[in-house]
């Protein structure tokens, strides 16, 4: 490894900053260093960064949900609710990257807005900002219950404008700012902001990721509030032992169920161990399920009945994943309620951690097989072992297979090439997102490209690239509803020792594809040896003693095991124009001969062998059998 080399490892181990990885290259230049030198510098650079921006991606995704995670332990096990409120405040400023943070909350008494919490504020005239209902962006957040972002405060006329607020905004030196709303089901209790004192544009995973937390602190504030009630309700009920024991149990059950969520979260449990654990306390059968739209506004924030039943929205971010949903228990104690609905607060935690975890590896997935499409001089030791971390067989021979999906139904002649652009970007992105799911399962790769996905796939025992092309159409059909269309290349023998081969391959398969495509076999998978003469065309192995094999075979060896001439009536039928009479004067043989010959030959190639496109093939298939007879002289 060169000197520059070991430079970028050590740039990466300290965590440098983007300019420091100009200096080898610099630094080479100005030494006098060779084209191909800086050339592989500039290589090294680009790999260098890219791993750094993973490497940093990792590090925010996992500072993220340990964010989360810790913000769960705190609410399993909340004592202060100002604690509480403050380390979710601090948290959302430091993983947002905001100079500010801070929480409001409504006061119904008064009929306006306060200020509860505040990080980073250096105003006493904003941490002591008071508002009527309905002001200022928080009271649109308030209003609409969805987030919303300025890019710029003061120029921003979608909300109401007070001299008292923006007074506040500007002694703050705030610019851009995101809320986002507080909802205990369809109530809005408050608002969390990040803020910045400069312009700024907030991603989508920001305000996802602040809607998290604001969720957490919802759940903090009616979690304060139960524990409040549930202590006057005790004190009222301490001239009743048997209520007392009653609620009591309650408790305990709601004690025993928050310990067991919160041992699942800190030990990698999944959403099955979750309703396994709420199943056996609450006494019921849990179940998840992506439920209804309509049942899921139902269940936003709170557990609510439907029918006999108990519904728990799974959300996180403003997003619905899904829901809890309890069958068997119709008259729920409120505190079980609770239960239930921070077992769904769980539950999207672990889901969002599966997703993220999915995400980056289908990313990664995707690099090495556009790697090996675009780049297939690059170090094969290299690719062998990112091979290897994702448990693909690189030894194993894999297929090349190109996949599109085809709508079925009529086109759209409306002229709307919006709706039509929006609809293909969607079926690419499902497409994608199946296809990523199968490589996955099948310890293969998936990428996009070319407005469907191509994947690698090792072949199993006895499985051939037709078998393999036509159990991917039928597997990504069922899975997006619609017809999807795959052609796949011959095998390639160790593609990660022979990544050229790679793009060739997928080339195959695309010719493979369009043909399908053409012969209107839309929502099929085949491979050339599928496509006969046509495959010779498209396959580049070329394998025409295969083809000649496919179509003629049995009635080459029928004739080689019974010394027969099935071979050669075949070739006097077709030179005589398919005419039996013909056919026996060019044999010297009765009629009655020519007619057992030719149903011998049909048992043995299937009853359309004289269909038109079948006797084309096996014509080309006797030339090439003769062709091949004149050459090895047999």
């Amino acid at each position: 490894m060169s000197h520059e080399h070991v430079s970028y490892l050590e740039l990466l181990t300290r965590g440098a900053a983007t300019e420091a990885y100009d200096r080898p290259v610099l630094l080479a230049r100005a030494s006098g260093a060779g084209p191909e030198a800086l050339a592989e510098l500039e290589e090294a650079k680009v790999l260098a960064l890219r791993v750094r921006a993973e490497l940093e991606g990792r590090r925010r995704r996992e500072a993220e949900l340990s964010a989360l995670f810790a913000t769960a332990h705190d609410l399993a096990g909340l004592r202060d609710l100002d604690a509480v409120l403050r380390a979710i405040v601090q948290r959302a400023r430091s993983l947002l990257g905001t100079e500010v943070a801070y929480l409001s909350l409504n006061d119904t008494a008064a009929g306006d807005t306060y200020m509860r919490v505040t990080e980073g504020s250096v105003s006493a005239r904003f941490q002591q900002l008071r508002l009527g209902m309905g002001e200022g962006l928080g009271g649109l957040v308030a209003q609409t219950a969805r987030p919303y972002v300025t890019d710029d405060y003061f120029d921003d006329a979608r909300f109401q404008h007070t001299r008292t607020i923006d007074t506040a905004v500007r002694d703050e030196g705030l610019v851009a700012i995101l809320g986002v709303p507080l909802s205990l089901g369809s109530q809005v209790i408050g608002v969390l902001f990040a803020a910045d004192r400069r312009a700024r544009v907030f991603e989508r995973e920001q305000v996802a990721l602040l809607g998290s937390f604001a969720a957490h602190a919802a759940v903090a504030i009616d979690t304060a509030n139960l524990l409040a009630e549930t202590r006057s309700a005790l004190a009222e009920l301490e001239r009743a032992n048997d209520i007392i024991r009653e609620h009591s149990g309650v408790i305990e059950r709601a004690s025993e169920v928050h310990d067991r969520l919160s041992e699942l979260v800190l030990h990698g449990g999944g959403v099955l161990d979750v309703a396994d654990a709420v199943s056996e306390v609450l006494g019921g059968a849990v179940e998840f399920t992506e439920a209804d739209a309509g049942s899921v506004r139902r269940a936003e924030g709170h557990a609510v009945r439907e029918g006999d039943d108990w519904v728990a929205a799974v959300a996180a971010g403003g997003e619905t994943l899904g829901a809890l949903v309890l069958h068997g228990q119709p008259d729920l104690d409120p505190v079980d309620q609770r239960t239930l609905e921070r077992a769904a607060l769980v539950t999207s935690l672990l889901l969002l951690a599966r997703r993220s975890a999915g995400e980056a590896e289908q990313r990664v997935r995707g690099e090495l097989l556009d790697d090996l499409l675009d780049a297939p001089d690059r170090d094969r030791r290299l690719l062998r072992e990112r091979a290897a971390r994702l448990r693909t067989d690189s030894a194993a021979p894999h297929v090349v297979l190109a996949a599109r999906v085809d709508r079925a139904g009529p086109t759209d002649d409306t002229g709307n090439d919006t709706d039509a652009g929006r609809r293909e970007s969607a079926d690419r992105r499902r497409l994608g997102a199946a296809a990523s799911h199968l490589a996955a399962t099948r310890h293969g790769l998936a990428s996009a490209r070319d407005g469907g996905t191509v994947l690698l796939l090792p072949l199993g025992p006895g499985e051939s690239a037709a078998d393999l092309a036509r159990q991917t159409a039928r597997h990504l059909g069922e899975t997006l509803r619609e017809p999807v269309t795959v052609g796949a290349s011959a095998p390639v023998r160790a593609p990660l020792d022979r990544p050229d081969q790679v793009a060739v391959a997928y080339e195959e398969a695309r010719r493979c594809l369009d043909a399908l495509r053409l012969l209107h076999r839309s929502g099929q998978g085949a491979a050339a040896e599928d496509l006969g003469f046509l495959g010779l065309l498209l396959a580049d192995s070329r394998d025409v003693d295969g083809f000649v094999d496919r179509t003629v075979g049995q009635v080459v060896a029928y004739d080689r095991r019974r010394g027969t001439e099935l071979v050669r009536t075949l070739d006097a039928y077709f030179a005589s124009g398919m005419s039996p009479a013909r056919t026996k004067d060019e044999l010297h043989v009765h009629v009655n001969t020519v007619a057992q010959r030719l149903e011998r030959v049909g048992r043995l190639l299937g009853p359309d062998w004289q269909s038109p496109a079948r006797a084309l093939e096996i014509q080309l298939a006797l030339r090439l059998h003769a062709l091949a007879a004149a050459v090895t002289g047999k």
